[in-house]
């Protein structure tokens, strides 16, 4: 099983005449994607079409080879909307480039002071740049475990370097676990275990901080630590990992018989996808099976009998109207994200212990 990563190396070391002139290229980088996004949005073509009749068109300084890489990233953006049927069209906002070994080279460093350097040549106008680089953890770790794909992203302040790792086979032995996302407990899981008990604390520590200051950004670090352990922590040694999924969330989106506005906000605070993200990568370290279902009434129906009703759930306890079952509501929650996976179209691979009541 192959896995992609990547990881950032910030760019703070180079000089102010280095970072004025990578601005500059950003800047007309970004006006060559947009002018072949508005050449090809009526009749995108096949990147391997993008010969030099297309290559010339733009009027700008930037050399052939990065006019090419121009010309795919619009491609890219094009495709992007159309396949979710979007009428708009992208705009490139000069602020990223991608760039591959054509016009990149990493280096390791000769000297003490820097660790690598980025080589960047090809770009136009005469301009070479080499912006020094200073490695930390996580990118040393990628290094040692991955294979390093000759692709960059820079931006005005950062580069993001890609790895290829392989893992292994999935694992085809463990428990297999639903999870419900909460407040109170950041992971219920249907195995009767609560992880992430912290995580209020740590939410209301963002919420009370003054927006954009340093405190607020100490505190998100803080949060997304505290999501990353707790990512690890619940995935370790599952065969399967099944999810809610929930969209779109911030404080201003409304989820019918789902969320409470506070929720909403809160959920916001401390970024649901983020959370997501987290657990699916932390599957993928561990070869551990990642899917997600639908979340309509999860919270609502009852796991011991199947009687769905609002009045089920009264805060953080469930107790069914119907069979009087009682239980924790974000564990009774889990088991039904559980189920539906197990019991739907694609979990027939998927069989359940047989300790497990499915009804």
């Amino acid at each position: 099983m192959k896995i992609k990563r990547s990881s950032r190396c910030t760019l703070k070391f180079s000089n102010q005449n280095k970072l004025q002139q990578l601005r500059e290229v950003l800047d007309e980088y970004g006006k060559v994607v947009n002018f072949y996004i508005n050449h090809f949005w009526e009749n995108t073509p096949r990147k391997g079409e993008l010969l030099k009749p297309i290559i010339d068109l733009p009027e700008t300084w930037l050399s052939k080879r990065a006019r090419k890489v121009a010309a795919r990233e619009a491609i890219d953006m094009i495709k992007a909307v159309k396949e979710k049927e979007g009428t708009t069209k992208p705009v490139h906002q000069g602020k990223r480039m991608h760039i591959s070994s054509t016009m990149a080279r990493f280096e390791v460093s000769r000297t003490k002071k820097y660790d690598a350097w980025l080589h960047l040549h090809s770009i136009g106008n005469k301009i070479i740049l080499d912006l020094p680089l200073k490695g930390h953890k996580h990118l040393n770790r990628l290094l040692a475990k991955g294979k390093f794909l000759q692709s960059y992203i820079v931006t005005e302040d950062s580069v993001q370097f890609c790895f290829e790792i392989e893992t292994g086979t999935k694992l085809e032995t463990g428990d297999i676990i639903g999870i419900d996302t909460g407040i109170n407990a950041l992971a219920s899981t249907s195995d009767d275990k609560q992880y992430g008990t912290n995580v209020k604390q740590h939410i209301e520590r963002v919420k009370r901080c003054t927006q954009g200051s340093k405190g607020q950004k100490r505190a998100r670090n803080a949060l997304k630590q505290y999501i990353d352990e707790t990512a690890k922590a619940v995935t370790k040694d599952k065969r399967l990992v099944v999810v809610e999924k929930l969209k779109n969330l911030n404080y201003k989106t409304k989820v019918k018989r789902r969320l409470t506005k506070n929720i909403r906000r809160s959920l916001g605070t401390w970024n649901y996808r983020y959370w997501l993200a987290r657990v699916q990568q932390a599957c993928e370290w561990g070869r551990s099976t990642f899917r997600s279902v639908l979340p309509q009434y999860t919270s609502q129906r009852c796991y011991a009998c199947g009687h769905t009703e609002r009045a089920n759930r009264h805060g953080e306890t469930f107790k069914c109207k119907s069979c009087g079952h009682t239980c924790n509501a974000d564990i009774n929650a889990a088991k039904n994200i559980l189920l539906r996976f197990v019991t739907g179209p694609y979990g027939a691979g998927y069989k359940p212990d047989k300790s497990m009541n499915f009804t």
